[in-house]
């Protein structure tokens, strides 16, 4: 149980320049199979094998297992980069990458249990404490629950699925279960209006026994180096707060989504002229002003995100716990750049005209993904906002897993 099958494929030696560069080059073949893809509802089976072949899902996964182990900036750079192609794709990457990341902070054999034998494996999750129930019984608990918005389990062998362990009507502990495809059902009902290629089916469960070892308390994920694997994952990576820093990949998403419809908006007009005068539209004020402010709006996100990646690394580099307060910062701040992106693209989309309304054109699906990815509650200003403002006003926040 020291490491992965032999004969298995090790991205250890690749580094952060040319994962990147892996990233970026898939854009073209991304965006060349979006539509297809929004179709079938799933990430197609070629872009998995491209996402493979590049190891885009092992950026954070310990090297011991074959994984780069890269920073955790890794974790926006690299999904920003592939939403440029297809924002659903990056998504179900987001979601791919962290869960491989948290099974490092998981018991050793629970690492072996899913890497041993194939340490390119796709775990995916259902998220959501309240739609899971665990209880205690010897040697681990026995869970059930119904857990939607579960991104990527169509292609994942495993799933870590959330519960709350109560004693009476008391929740007493949050644990994080996971379980293989054999002991959960998986429901197609992904019908939606936007990221439709994610495949973000419903999750079921029932009366289902996970070992101890397989349920991590995320009370030891809330940063430092409590959690089980740290002995043998001792990287600082892996001391990086979950709850606090966790949703700044999906909103890396939002920011590469928002670069591709400046990008598509940037050569629509510099080709067009409108077809009552024959004016350049690159000469309209307008126009000009929301390219701008849109532009504005996409590197203002980025830079928020990597700037709170690179203290959140540095802060564990240095064995500080971050506080309350500064955990509830990261996540105002994620959420925030969510909107600013969505404003970015609904300004570029009012460029478009009545091109925009074609769902032929890449900035309609850029448009609806913009807006449902901006519907997760990671992503809701209002409320991570609000949090961070009780906090810093002295009030009481009761978050636990935080």
């Amino acid at each position: 149980m020291n490491g992965p099958n032999p004969n298995a494929r090790s991205f250890a030696a690749v580094s952060v320049a040319q994962a990147l560069h892996n990233a970026n080059a898939l854009v073209p073949a991304l965006r060349a199979r979006a539509a297809r893809a929004e179709a079938e509802r799933v990430v197609l089976p070629e872009t998995v094998a491209d996402l493979q072949a590049m190891g885009a899902l092992r950026v954070l996964q310990p090297k011991r297992w074959g994984g780069m182990e890269h920073d955790y900036i890794s974790y926006i750079d690299i999904p920003m980069a592939l939403a440029r192609g297809c924002a659903s794709t990056s998504w179900c990457v987001v979601n791919l990458l962290i869960h491989n990341w948290m099974l490092a902070l998981y018991d050793e054999r629970a690492q072996a249990d899913v890497w041993g034998a194939d340490p390119a494996v796709m775990i995916a999750a259902g998220i959501a404490f309240p739609q899971g129930r665990a209880r205690k019984v010897d040697g681990g608990y026995v869970l059930s629950g119904r857990w939607n918005f579960s991104s990527g389990v169509h292609v994942s062998d495993w799933c870590m699925l959330a519960a709350i362990v109560r004693d009476g009507d008391q929740p007493v502990d949050y644990r994080m279960c996971l379980l293989p495809k054999s002991e959960y059902d998986v429901i197609d009902d992904w019908h939606v209006m936007g990221m439709r290629s994610t495949g973000s089916m419903t999750v079921t469960a029932k009366e289902v026994f996970v070992p101890e070892y397989r349920a991590l308390c995320m009370l030891d994920a809330r940063g430092g180096d409590t959690f089980p694997g740290a002995r043998t994952n001792p990287n600082p990576l892996y001391r990086v707060s979950l709850a606090a820093m966790g949703g700044h990949g999906i909103a890396s998403t939002a920011v590469g989504n928002a670069m591709a419809a400046l990008e598509f908006t940037r050569d629509m007009v510099k080709e067009r002229s409108t077809n009552y005068t024959g004016s350049r539209m690159r000469d309209f004020q307008t126009v000009q002003l929301r390219v701008g402010a849109a532009g504005a709006r996409i590197d203002a996100g980025r830079q928020m995100l990597r700037s709170d990646a690179l203290e959140a690394m540095e802060t564990a580099r240095c064995g500080v716990m971050p506080d309350l307060e500064t955990k509830l910062r990261y996540r105002r701040n994620a959420a925030y750049v969510a909107q600013l992106a969505t404003e970015a693209v609904d300004m570029l989309h009012t460029v478009t005209g009545a091109t925009g309304i074609y769902n032929t054109y890449p900035l309609e699906r850029i448009f609806r993904d913009a807006h449902a990815l901006a519907a997760h509650i990671s992503l809701n200003f209002d409320a991570q906002a609000a949090t961070w403002g009780l906090a810093t006003l002295g009030g009481d926040v009761n978050m636990p897993t935080l």
